[in-house]
């Protein structure tokens, strides 16, 4: 079996945006543009291909990451559609993480929106290049100059306009594109139609020539060559050249391409895709990927198929024909059906029993997958999100991924011993698929705690658990996932002796806690000279105190953003144990942490509402009723921004006193923002609820 495509001709990427952008619109338009599929799904009718879950259909958004493979001239485009809803944004921080170009969709009249902020700076933390796409440019209000002016200040990007819409009476008629300097114009809205080529209007010939000037100054300084033709002579590129420069610029993070349409309408489609196979980078246009050989040494793997091969797991999902997918990209090397492959980090060997192409949740059996491959495994036993998987005989671990942490909890509680059983298969397979989902036990009550991103994230939870698994449960209200934290430095010196029967107990800890910088974390550090206890007895203290910190001294939430030291121990020759180190370990980082100010914390969210002018006052007034801080005040098309940060715990429910509020006319978008200290009135209300 040989490649289908040379690997300049593939194109991995992601489609992401704020939620009800238009990416599931779009994507559908792609996949029938490109003949992968000969109907048209709608995400309002609930017949989107990519949103195949049930879950997805009823509620008309992106739950999980669906991926796919079409081609469009000559090139092998694989797609991969990620949510917008924020408490799912763990789906596109994993697919963002393995593809090589991304597909930023903004609605044409609110453009720039939170979610599309932080799906923007996932990307720039993994480096990857862009093309913007402002979708829905038929909508009234739609401003697509707006739209590049917020990419440009909300989002630091240098934004290089390729395309200029064109408006008359009767709304969105087509694109004056300037690289070819001259427009497209749709004629209808049937699905295939293609654009006509003709002259720019007459009416947007200075703005189109103004532009033009514009992207052909800023590309031609991305090249030696084309400057200097350019300064001394006038010269320009070619439309290929230009192309050429483009491409540069967006593959150096340097400039991002922004182009428009309207999918729902099937206008823009086709320019879209070539802008796609034009600017967007190829597997071999991404640098080599790094990871850590078996000495600790960095190791790099080229993409090609001669390499070693190396993959890395970025997602878990249980089919319910396959059972359970993992789906890798394959960074370099190749992998065939039936073979064997080593899990780097666990040290595990696995055997690869199918290896499928997914089309959303349709499959195709293939029996070989090369470097640039987006591939699901079956039949893996060890392997989950963010392990790498590699060839036995060459060793590598890649950078694993960071989950953000849940701030949203609810307790569960299953009606029948049936159910309990069938719950904790449920939940296991649940958590291996969504990493930024985590089970957890009440130790007073017993029961089982859900924690999540927010609350859809565990109403879909739930909703799984109870379709796929057929499990009948009761569920709690949702409460707020505190942490717990310390203001001041304090050292303690514990000694633990006991005498159990005839057998003695001892055990010295001396531990320090400090605070660190908030979102630092929890850190351990062993301080103590070397030789001062055996190394396992040390290794049971990091363990107890690991272990310890997930029940804190405030009201028992997590401790986060303290550094714990090991400064000193003492051993009794023959007294002293491992398990001794780890009861004495429990019980200083407990008397530690109530002498060092323990402070507890609680998720502050931030809040942008889009309601129409006349409620603007009313919309003010409740969240400072709900101890929001209003930090901006924005006009968002014929309608108003408000911005706040807000407390987790006053926004529950929020969506219904919003709708009383605006007539429905409202709406609004919510995200983690960070933790700060909870008032004392209400830490007391705490402390007194869980006691």
């Amino acid at each position: 079996m040989s490649r289908s495509h040379p690997l300049d001709r593939y194109r991995n990427i992601g489609i992401a945006a704020h939620i009800d952008a238009g990416k599931t619109t779009t994507t559908e338009r792609i996949l029938y543009y490109t003949g992968k599929s000969y109907r048209i799904g709608e995400v309002h009718e609930g017949t989107a291909t990519m949103d195949w879950m049930e879950q997805e259909q009823e509620r008309g958004i992106t739950i999980t990451s669906a991926a796919t493979t079409c081609f469009w001239r000559e090139h092998r485009i694989n797609i991969i559609d990620t949510p917008g809803h924020v408490d799912f944004t763990i789906e596109v921080e994993r697919s963002l993480r393995v593809l090589d170009g991304v597909m930023a969709v903004f609605d044409g009249v609110a453009g720039v929106e939170p979610q599309s902020e932080t799906v923007w700076r996932q990307a720039d933390r993994y480096r990857v290049p862009r093309l913007c796409f402002v979708n829905k440019m038929d909508r009234p209000g739609a401003d697509f100059l707006r739209t590049v002016q917020m990419v440009r200040e909300r989002l630091g990007a240098e934004p290089l306009v390729l395309q200029l819409p064109i408006l008359t009476e009767a709304g969105f008629q087509g694109v004056v594109d300037l690289v070819a300097n001259h427009a497209l114009v749709w004629n209808d809205d049937r699905p295939g139609t293609a654009p006509a080529v003709a002259e720019i209007p007459a009416d947007m010939a200075e703005q189109a020539a103004r532009y033009r000037q514009d992207l052909v100054e800023r590309v031609v300084e991305l090249d030696d060559t084309a400057l200097g033709a350019f300064l001394a002579d006038g010269t320009e590129p070619d439309t290929d050249g230009l192309k050429a420069l483009v491409r540069k610029g967006t593959l150096a993070l340097s400039v991002v391409p922004v182009i428009c349409g309207a999918a729902f309408r099937n206008r823009g489609i086709q320019p879209m895709l070539d802008a796609i196979v034009d600017y967007l980078p190829s597997p071999l246009d991404v640098p080599a990927v790094f990871g850590q050989g078996v000495q600790g040494e960095t190791v790099a793997r080229a993409t090609a198929d001669e390499a070693p091969f190396a993959a890395l797991a970025f997602k878990v999902m249980n089919d319910p024909i396959a059972g359970p997918l993992t789906f890798a990209r394959i960074y370099s090397g190749t992998l065939s059906a039936d073979g064997h492959v080593l899990n780097a980090g666990k040290g595990e060997k696995e055997h690869v029993g199918r290896m499928l192409l997914m089309h959303a949740n349709m499959r195709e059996d293939i029996e070989k997958a090369f470097a640039g491959d987006i591939v699901a495994l079956a039949g893996l036993t060890h392997t989950t999100t963010g392990d790498t998987l590699c060839d036995p005989n060459a060793p590598i671990v890649l950078e694993r991924m960071e989950f953000p942490e849940p701030v949203i909890e609810v307790a569960v509680e299953p009606k029948t011993s049936l159910d309990h059983d069938r719950m904790a298969v449920a939940l296991g397979k649940l958590a291996s698929e969504d990493p930024s989902f985590r089970v957890g036990r009440d130790p007073e009550s017993g029961r089982t705690i859900l924690r999540g991103m927010g609350e859809l994230h565990l109403e879909v939870i739930v909703d799984r658990m109870r379709r796929e698994f057929k499990v009948e449960a009761s569920v709690g209200t949702p409460q707020v996932a505190y942490r717990e934290t310390v203001a001041a430095r304090a050292e303690v010196d514990h000694t633990m002796k006991r005498t159990i029967g005839t057998t003695g107990q001892f055990a010295r800890v001396k531990l320090a806690v400090e605070p660190r910088e908030p979102g630092l974390g929890f850190k351990f550090e062993n301080r103590m000279p070397a030789g001062t206890v055996p190394k396992e007895f040390a290794a049971a203290v990091q363990r107890a105190v690991e272990a310890a910190k997930e029940s804190g001294v405030v009201a028992g939430f997590p401790v986060i953003d303290a550094r714990v030291e090991l400064l000193d121990a003492g051993a009794h020759d023959v007294d002293s144990s491992a398990q001794a180190f780890e009861i004495a370990g429990r019980a200083a980082l407990r008397e530690v942490l109530a002498k060092a100010r323990p402070t507890l914390l609680e998720p502050v969210m931030r809040v942008e509402v889009v309601t129409p002018e006349e409620y603007v006052g009313d919309v003010i007034g409740d969240l400072n009723s709900r101890r929001a801080q209003v930090t901006d005040l924005d006009v968002r098309g014929n309608a108003r921004l408000v911005g706040a940060k807000a407390p987790m715990a006053t926004m529950f429910g929020y969506v219904n006193a919003l709708r009383s509020r605006s007539q429905g006319r409202a709406h609004y978008s919510m995200k983690f923002d960070h933790y700060e200290p909870v008032p004392q009135a209400i830490a007391d209300g705490v402390r007194a609820k869980i006691a």
